[in-house]
Order: structure tokens, then C-alpha cells, then sequence
């Protein structure tokens, strides 16, 4: 299993912290040491699972927009963007729950012409104003098929938001771009000709699934 950069060090510090408690119950209550062992071997288990970052295979064409996360498509609406475009956009908007991998990745290939980071509350991150309260990062790609607004979207659990890009970048689809710790929401905007390949409902796997194509096809 491979494990991403963000995990490293809270991985030791839960292993150091878990190893005290483990040594103070077996000075204190050396009959609950199984008992203390078993549950923190869970317990590292499952920060293991959370900061695990398998390998993707990424095939794109340069209209696809690919999911930036794994996770389940919870909106498909059309909505007012008021950061940057000002306008009417397609909203994707794709909950991760602990148990997903959460790393980002750029939906499309391009040039990243805007990324601002604003800090915020934390409501849960399906609360219809999460996307402009909660703490954020707001990335925009320019594509050849035309812009795509990204928006890392931190929630109740989930308390860092981290991106990888600059402005001015140049960035392939399945680009790794971020990560967000325990639980959150990614929103991508898209303009209102695209053409959506998944529903509601719908589990993605990020790098990999094909949200939407942003020119019709030639047939």
C-alpha cells in the first residue's frame, strides 16, 4: 500500500502516541493489554486506509473532464458561480467520506489561471453554503475545451485543505493537485454546454471516471 506525503507524519504520531497508551495499560491493567493492542491496531489500520495513495491509470482526450476524487456524486445543478465567472455553470459537486482516497486530482489538462485559498467555517460538507463558507481552495484550469473551476471544500471532520498548484501552472487530467484530511467535498463548475457522463448517486474514482465532455462529439 502505498501512502501519501500528507500521511507521514500524523502516522508517526499516532503510532508514538498509541505505543504510550499501550505501555501505560500494561503497567496499569495488564489484563486489557489484548484488549489495548487489538484496538489500536484498528485504529493505525484505518489512518493506514485513509492516507493510502494507489496508482491510476489516466485516460484522457482533451475534452474529458475527469473526477478529481473519489468519492459519490451528490449534485448535478445548474447554479450562479459569483467567484470567478460571475455566471451561470454546471455544478458537479462529489462528497468523499472517510473511507475514500482523498487525494485530488486535476479533472482536466491545462493552465491554472486563478487558484486563491480562503479560510472558513466548518459545516458539514453537504450543507447547500459550505461551498462559500467553509474553508476552501478555489482553482480555475484553462482547458482547450474551455475553463473548469475546481473547489476543494473542507468539512466538519476534515480540517486542512491542501493544493499543490501555483498560478500560471501547466497541469495534465489525473494530476495529483491537492489533498484534503478526513472527509470533504470537491465542486467542479463547468460551462453549461458540457456534457454530463454521470448521475447522481454515482461512485467515482478519481483520474479515472469520466464526468463530463466539455464539446459535444463529432457524431
Amino acid at each position: 500500500m502505498r501512502i501519501h506525503r500528507e500521511g507521514t507524519r500524523t502516522l508517526l504520531w499516532a503510532a508514538a502516541g498509541l505505543a504510550v497508551l499501550n505501555g501505560i495499560a500494561a503497567v496499569a491493567a495488564p489484563m486489557l493489554v489484548f484488549f489495548s493492542l487489538a484496538i489500536s491496531l484498528i485504529l493505525f489500520y484505518l489512518l493506514l486506509n485513509f492516507f493510502r495513495n494507489p496508482k491510476r491509470s489516466v485516460q484522457a482526450l482533451p475534452e474529458h473532464v475527469l473526477a478529481p476524487c473519489d468519492g459519490k456524486v451528490v449534485q448535478i445543478v445548474r447554479t450562479q458561480e459569483p467567484e470567478f465567472f460571475g455566471d451561470q455553470r454546471l455544478l458537479i459537486s462529489i462528497f468523499m467520506s472517510p473511507f475514500d482516497v482523498h487525494v485530488n486530482r486535476s479533472p482536466v489538462a491545462g493552465r491554472v489561471v486563478y487558484l486563491r485559498y480562503h479560510p472558513g467555517r466548518y459545516l458539514v460538507a453537504w450543507h447547500p453554503k459550505s461551498s462559500l463558507l467553509n474553508e476552501r481552495t478555489t482553482i480555475v484550469i484553462e482547458s482547450a475545451g474551455g475553463s473548469v473551476l475546481v473547489r476543494q471544500i473542507a468539512g466538519t471532520v476534515a480540517r486542512r485543505v491542501v493544493c499543490y498548484l501555483h498560478e500560471g501552472q501547466h497541469v495534465s487530467a489525473g494530476q495529483e493537485m491537492g489533498f484534503i484530511k478526513f472527509g470533504s467535498r470537491l465542486d467542479v463548475f463547468l460551462p453549461l454546454h458540457a456534457l454530463v457522463r454521470v448521475a447522481v448517486g454515482q461512485r467515482v474514482r478519481g483520474g479515472e471516471t469520466l464526468l463530463a465532455q466539455l464539446t459535444p462529439p463529432n457524431t
